[in-house]
């Protein structure tokens, strides 16, 4: 198509397959044959509408001659005003490169979604979200995700440049180590879900790193959305006292998940919906690439945010995302019910809860809330280890301290994640230790409901609740701390909960 082309429809265009999910795939951009003078650019644009209804994905195939050394795209697109409670327009943008766009291949190039309005690719550097690389020729693809469609349609505008020249190296990637110094058998403090610039956040690695450290943590985890491109900047903010394992949120349609800590580099699609029997194959590409598969916030309202993929693949589920919302509780609540199912199981395998920010700019706080896990040593193995077998809890901030623990009539006990194997009717004492909590309330909740609540803590944050129970009365228990008061729009919003113990044979 050339710029002065122009398709207000798409019944003449061809619709394909991607995988599973449609995409639409426009007619393509050419230029000019061989390389050009050194610095020379070539300029095309390409208007086009698409309607409500539109697929998920559309690709504009551009056809790179030889000799370029950088691609330039920008696009705009209209915002008409709609009435109340109808979605207007907003339009993702990305770019794959010669290899293609298949499902899981190896063409992607970067992803901004509606975060930046233009980009560029070289060699040796692209804007943040885009992985720098040769500029090969062949047939690249701009993508285009229509998240919401306007009723009057979705009128848009990219202008591709192409500036020819030699092509300098790329850099080597660098990676943060796979360890830091640790303190042996410890609980470790960490926030796994963060958005820098590489994506639609607006801190530096540097910033986050910062914040991290003056919250108290000890590990974090890069999760910008739909891109892996921030990896190999990660490196100098490292140290013995911060580990910063490497992920991404894989952003889907319906829902998104938190790969956690993946090898450097990994790039997980996100091109599926639930329908599309996708999922699993993503899911094990996660696992493959030394990762935990933790779907993110799965009662949040915004569009395509809510959990629709159920839980089978899941390592842990992010209860608490950011400051504490009825989404959390809905959350929070729909998890407790997966613990009463896993006592019914053969398997009795359960799911494990966690907490992150999702912090993506001021005033949004690194560290609120944090997992605080129970881990061998402050490694990305150790420390997945811990969060798979749920030997955590989450507390809204560093002054929260924990210490949560079951014992039975003969000196037998479990922590948190664990299992107390006692008769159905020998007495069992639960025992929560509390500091930094003040004018919290304790509850002790169990597969038939809160069964205890303490008094109120008093100012100091401190102090030490018991409840006694047996197996055959309560299957799990697991401990909550309310604050006394409102803390935002929950009444009664959390300071901290835990993962369960077990109770029984």
């Amino acid at each position: 198509m050339c710029e002065d082309e122009h398709d207000d429809g798409m019944a003449r265009r061809a619709l394909f397959l991607t995988g599973a999910a449609a995409a639409l795939t426009l007619g393509g951009v050419t230029f000019a044959s061989g390389a050009g003078a050194a610095g020379r650019t070539e300029t095309r644009t390409v208007p086009g509408t698409l309607p409500v209804g539109a697929p998920d994905f559309v690709y504009l195939p551009v056809e790179v001659p030889r000799g370029v050394r950088e691609i330039h795209v920008a696009y705009t697109y209209e915002r008409p005003s709609v009435p109340a409670g109808t979605a207007g327009n907003a339009l993702d943008i990305g770019l794959f490169d010669e290899r293609g766009t298949e499902l899981g291949g190896e063409g992607f190039r970067g992803w901004s979604g509606g975060a930046r309005t233009e980009f560029f690719v070289r060699a040796d550097d692209a804007t943040p979200g885009y992985v720098p690389g040769r500029i090969r020729p062949g047939t690249w693809h701009i993508a285009l995700g229509p998240y919401t469609v306007a009723p009057q349609g979705l009128s848009y505008e990219v202008t591709i440049t192409l500036t020819y020249g030699e092509q300098a190296a790329t850099p080597a990637p660098v990676y943060p180590p796979s360890r830091a110094k640790g303190r042996g058998r410890a609980w470790y403090r960490g926030d796994c879900h963060l958005h820098s610039w590489y994506s639609d956040g607006r801190r530096t690695p540097a910033e986050i790193a910062a914040l991290a450290r003056a919250a108290g943590l000890d590990f974090i985890n890069s999760s910008d959305h739909n891109t892996h491109s921030s990896h190999p900047h990660w490196a100098d903010q490292a140290g013995d006292d911060l580990l910063i394992m490497l992920g991404e949120e894989v952003t889907t349609r319906n829902g998104h998940v938190v790969a956690l800590g993946t090898d450097p580099g990994t790039f997980v699609d996100w091109r599926y919906r639930a329908r599309d029997n996708r999922f699993g194959r993503f899911a094990r590409r996660i696992r493959r690439a030394g990762g935990l598969v933790v779907p993110a916030h799965p009662h949040a309202t915004c569009i395509g945010c809510g959990w629709k993929f159920g839980f089978g693949e899941a390592d842990a589920v992010e209860v608490w995302n950011g400051p504490y919302t009825p989404d959390d509780e809905v959350a929070l609540a729909e998890w407790d019910n997966t613990l009463v199912a896993s006592v019914r199981s053969e398997s009795r395998s359960w799911l494990p809860a966690m907490g992150n920010s999702d912090a993506h700019r001021d005033p949004d706080a690194v560290g609120r809330p944090q997992t605080v896990v129970l881990a061998d040593d402050l490694t990305r193995e150790a420390v997945q280890e811990g969060l798979r077998a749920g030997r955590s809890y989450v507390a809204e901030s560093k002054s929260v301290v924990l210490a949560f623990t079951v014992s039975g009539p003969t000196g037998e006990h479990a922590g948190v994640g664990g299992r107390l194997k006692v008769a159905a009717d020998a007495p069992v004492t639960v025992r929560l230790e509390v500091s930094g909590a003040p004018r919290c309330t304790a509850r002790f909740v169990t597969d038939e409901g809160v069964l205890f609540t303490s008094d109120v803590l008093p100012v100091s944050g401190s102090g030490t609740v018991e409840w006694r129970t047996t197996a055959q009365y309560a299957a799990y228990v697991r401990a909550e701390l309310r604050h006394e008061t409102a803390a935002g729009p929950v009444p009664g919003a959390l300071a901290a909960f835990t993962n369960p113990i077990f109770l029984g044979s």
